[in-house]
């Protein structure tokens, strides 16, 4: 991603709006998280293999990368100004997201890898909202639309596309990648211990229904249909 991402964000002098507050969300989100888990009056025990703290790293990380890549791919595309600026924030927020990951993981002594996309999250209420049980797990397929990613054909469409049709298709598949992302964020809260886990989680849920809101305001004024 490193050669594709811009080098410097100089180009941009006031950021919109909604980045303004969204920096403003993102620090009120993690001084409530921060307070809110600190208050847990347990001793810190670091999360197993098996643990609800290891899937969602592992399967978040998985999911921050096709953001970053839906994201990069307008950013390259779009004349919209506004749009290029959402989707370089999305690109850098969930790169850096996804780096705290990968680092909690070799933390703890885990593998990046390992067991069913989204099982972690079966004794979760947004789990049996998404269709998993521990005994029924999803297929690799399921998972992925539950998650709302994009599908190989999605991708290539996007990549083809442009103008005012690339813009409205990106908006379109990253509403519904957040729109899975979210789940993922409430079930962690609901099975979680871990408190840097829980803050990020808290964070990344209240950042990502903001976005959602920018980015449907931003269909309407592109008169996107659907």
């Amino acid at each position: 991603m490193t050669d594709d991402a811009p080098e410097t964000a100089a180009a941009r002098t006031l950021p919109p709006w909604w980045a303004v507050l969204l920096v403003a969300l993102a620090i009120a989100g993690t001084a409530f998280a921060i307070g809110r888990f600190s208050t847990f009056d347990i001793a810190p025990v670091t999360p197993g293999d098996t643990s609800a703290e290891a899937g969602f790293a592992r399967d978040m990380q998985v999911h921050h990368s096709q953001a970053i890549d839906l994201a990069m791919t307008i950013y390259r595309s779009t004349d919209d100004g506004d749009l290029r600026a959402l989707a370089y924030d999305i690109a850098t927020g969930q790169a850096e997201q996804k780096g705290v990951m990968y680092g909690w993981l070799v933390q703890w002594g885990l593998p990046q890898a390992g067991g069913p996309t989204m099982q972690w999250m079966s004794a979760s209420e947004a789990g049996h909202a998404h269709g998993g049980s521990s005994s029924a797990p999803l297929s690799e397929q399921e998972a992925r639309e539950a998650m709302g990613m994009a599908s190989e054909a999605e991708l290539d469409e996007l990549g083809a596309a442009t103008g005012r049709q690339a813009d409205c298709l990106f908006l379109e598949l990253m509403i519904r990648h957040h729109e899975g992302a979210i789940p993922m964020a409430e079930a962690i809260l609901e099975l979680g211990t871990e408190p840097q886990v829980l803050a990020v989680a808290e964070r990344m849920k209240n950042a990502q229904q903001f976005e959602i809101d920018a980015m449907t305001s931003m269909q309407q004024r592109l008169g996107c249909s659907g």
